[in-house]
């Protein structure tokens, strides 16, 4: 479509500038405005700048009379300037800032990802197919924000809205890197909403090997029965009172040296939470479909590593299970024994996750790992600590935790980290049945005395908790990711498994 301007790009008081379309076989063009430090003043960036040149200043000069300089995260239709180019459309960069270490984020990255997603917006708002978007200086996050941003799960809706491509104007390797990254994240999104009765621990594992196909990524599936003859009872207790049979995923990609010790990724795979005997209000339930929010992030990290060709061995072991109330299943006060031989008092039957990890981890230690990395929506507690701001982290390693949150500042997703002390370990092994119960008796710290249970099961001397309870879902907190379940941290582990 091409866009013509009916009303000058001049301000009239009380009144706003109108546009139609007309038709146009050229896509959209999307370039980059910085704001200046005086105001009203405005920088084009390099690949703006080339394109207002060969238009004689065109650009520049529509924008400067067709209202105030555009904010960080704003677009502005500036309209066809030149036969060879579709409509243009600007948007929003702000001010360059300063790196501040207590944010712990790339403020100047994430503007990036917000302008890129306040072009893809502009283009599906006008109508408009397809659109050519520079890089805005930064390639990758450019690539992250529209990928990111021109997702949306529509599977079970009859009226689908349409997406517009959106291409590089400016070819990039880190552009490509940038929406393979995204794109890994809307993997782990796509999962996280869909209903559980489409992704039972079956069909969830089928899901996996269509989405990995190709890919050099071997696949095992394991059944009841061989948890059962791995003694894997922590694990079997949560699945007792479905119908669906649980599944056991290991997933190894091979693509570091033949002998170096593998990464072990490890993600809860609840598929549906109802909290079991330990039933949760009616109230947000449906949010529980995505309870294996670690299942998805993990597997989305996989396909990404293996799509990127990271020089690493990584194994992913994605336990899979429904938790429901059924005549089988456990109750309160029930005793069960782990792969470990440790045995757990469940007192909670909502505190299902920390079950089904347990085994998991044990099991990773039999890959005499490097290090082992779980990622979970554990606890409500998480939260109520951090709330949508960062995933909770629980490290035994400084150094390991370090890495990761250099990841989180690259990615624009952080992390925190959260204590891992003895204290919380000596709440959970006050049991008067087992070795462990698995909530503890004494109230609050509900997310350390979490991760303090899990690691009973780990001899990984390096070990990584990920509580993303409280990254779930988004509802305006992260302005390039739409309402709804998140994918999160999906790129802050890819960029870890980077650099490690």
């Amino acid at each position: 479509m091409r866009l013509s301007c009916l009303k000058s790009f001049g301000r009239v008081a009380g009144r706003r500038s109108v546009y139609t379309a007309a038709p146009s076989e050229q896509p959209a063009v999307i370039i980059g405005v910085r704001q200046g430090d005086k105001d009203e003043s405005f920088s084009l960036t390099s690949s703006g700048e080339k394109l207002n040149e060969l238009v004689g200043g065109e650009i520049a000069s529509r924008l400067s009379q067709s209202g105030k300089a555009l904010k960080e995260g704003s677009s502005r239709l500036v309209g066809v300037v030149h036969p060879d180019h579709g409509p243009v459309i600007a948007v929003g960069l702000g001010k360059h800032k300063e790196l501040n270490p207590e944010e712990g984020i790339d403020t100047n990255r994430e503007a990036v990802r917000m302008a890129a997603a306040a072009g893809v917006k502009t283009l599906a708002e006008l109508g408009l197919p397809s659109g050519k978007m520079e890089t805005f200086e930064d390639a990758e996050a450019a690539g992250e924000g529209a990928a990111l941003s021109n997702w949306t799960f529509q599977t079970f809706k009859a009226d689908k809205k349409p997406k517009p491509a959106i291409f590089s104007l400016d070819e990039s390797s880190d552009w490509e890197r940038g929406l393979k990254l995204g794109n890994a994240q809307n993997l782990a999104r796509e999962l996280m909403e869909y209903p559980a009765n489409h992704l039972t621990p079956i069909l969830f594992a089928n899901k996996v090997c269509e989405e990995l196909q190709g890919l050099p990524i071997d696949i095992k599936v394991r059944d009841e029965k061989w948890a059962e003859e791995m003694k894997m009872g922590s694990f079997m207790s949560v699945a007792r009172g479905s119908y669906e049979p649980l599944r056991f995923l290991e997933m190894t990609y091979s693509g570091g040296e033949k002998d170096a010790a593998p990464i072990v990724f490890v993600g809860k795979g609840v598929t549906f939470d109802t909290g079991g005997i330990s039933i949760k209000p009616s109230a947000k339930m449906d949010k529980m479909r995505a309870d294996m929010g670690g299942a998805a992030t993990v597997t989305a990290s996989l396909k990404a590593a293996a799509e990127l060709g990271l020089p690493v061995n990584l194994v992913v072991l994605i336990p899979l299970t429904e938790n429901m109330p059924g005549g089988k299943a456990t109750k309160p006060g029930d005793v069960v024994t782990a792969m470990n031989g440790k045995t757990i008092q469940i007192d909670n039957t909502d505190a299902e996750g920390r079950l089904i990890l347990a085994d998991a981890l044990s099991y990773a230690d039999s890959f005499n790992p490097r290090l082992v990395l779980d990622v979970a929506t554990l606890t409500g507690a998480i939260s109520v600590a951090l709330g949508t701001g960062a995933t909770g982290v629980f490290a035994s390693s400084s150094k390991d935790f370090d890495v990761l949150a250099a990841a989180g500042v690259h990615s624009g997703d952080r992390v925190w980290r959260m204590p891992l002390w003895d204290h919380y370990a000596k709440l959970m092994k006050k049991s008067p049945l087992a070795d462990l119960n698995n909530i503890s008796l004494t109230p609050g710290g509900g997310s350390c005395t979490a991760a303090a249970f899990l690691r009973q099961f780990t001899n990984s001397k390096n070990w990584l908790h990920l509580d993303i309870a409280g990254v779930m879902e988004n509802e305006g907190a992260v302005p390039y990711l739409g309402s709804g379940m998140s994918g999160r941290p999906t790129r802050t582990m890819v960029k870890f498994l980077q650099h490690i």
